[in-house]
């Protein structure tokens, strides 16, 4: 099974929103990361067909090696598509479980597993015990996974999420981590995100998208390796704060719960991405995948 998209473009008016796309999938899971206008969201509205392109194409291939263009298969594309929106229309009048039980029927779920399958997935997403409770009594929080459980019913092979954490607390997003984690595996799987944390530990490949072009696409690991040594930890008084601000990219500012060092004078350490040590007594630092989107896009997109 795979998805390649070769070339795909998009332009409203004289804005590109995306510029010769081109990846290739297999099962797994994918992150796309990028700052706002960068293009994740038009590319997402045409994978999922709500949008068409102007220019490439994008290929399914099946697990017996037949090849074809999602336009020309029509509905055996669509039901092979799992899609969570960032912003859902949910129907405030149905309960979880009725909402459930429509979402299954529109996808053809034969009603001999529908119950199975639908229990099995509220108990996954933490919403078994409100089933029975309308929608609109819901939290922010349970829309929220209830719209990633409408997503993964009927079992689709390509799941899209945008931003699938959004408005979750610490340990609901560790849960759906795991959660999206455990069922891609024989699944192609995209996440946009803007919570570089939720993906780097899961993710096979990073595709960092900035006005529609693919600045990089590679594995957490081989992109975080590139800017091994470029990523610093520097004791400071908390008065140079700015200063230091001034001359580097500080991207982490942490006040020591501790006496001040007699040596440094130091209550403060800054992360700092720098080229070079940034101060004789900075440290190198393990960088992390959010080290590396900074290092990219600047401190003026930083993730959430």
């Amino acid at each position: 099974m795979k998805l390649t998209i070769n070339g795909i473009s998009k332009s409203y008016g004289n804005n590109r929103a995306l510029d010769a796309f081109t990846a290739e999938m297999t099962p797994g899971i994918y992150a796309l990361l990028g700052p706002n206008g960068a293009g994740k969201s038009t590319l997402i509205h045409i994978l999922t067909e709500n949008l068409r392109a102007d220019a490439g194409e994008i290929l399914y291939t099946d697990e017996a090696g037949l090849t074809r263009n999602i336009l020309a298969m029509g509905t055996a594309y669509r039901e092979k598509l799992g899609f969570m929106p960032q912003y859902p229309g949910l129907y405030s009048h149905f309960t979880v479980a009725q909402f459930m039980g429509y979402m299954a029927s529109l996808k053809g779920v034969p009603k001999k597993h529908a119950k199975e399958q639908i229990e099995g997935i509220l108990q996954a997403v933490d919403l078994y015990d409100v089933a029975n409770r309308r929608i609109g009594a819901l939290s922010g929080g349970m829309k929220q996974r209830l719209t990633l459980a409408q997503a993964v019913l009927g079992d689709p092979e390509i799941l899209i999420l945008d931003e699938p954490t959004a408005g979750l607390d610490p340990k609901q997003r560790i849960s759906i981590r795991n959660y999206i984690s455990r069922i891609a595996f024989d699944k192609i799987v995209l996440i946009a995100t803007h919570v570089v944390s939720d993906v780097e530990y899961i993710a096979k490949d990073v595709i960092l998208l900035k006005r529609g072009v693919i600045v990089d696409n590679a594995p957490p690991a081989a992109l975080t390796e590139k800017i091994r040594e470029k990523v610093w930890l520097v004791p400071a008084r908390a008065e140079d704060v700015p200063a230091m601000q001034e001359k580097f990219r500080v991207i982490r500012i942490t006040r020591e719960d501790r006496a001040v060092d007699a040596e440094t004078l130091s209550d403060t350490t800054l992360r700092v991405l720098s080229e070079e040590r940034p101060a004789e007594q900075a440290r190198p630092a393990v960088p992390s995948l959010e080290d590396y989107y900074l290092y990219v896009f600047g401190d003026a997109v930083s993730p959430v």
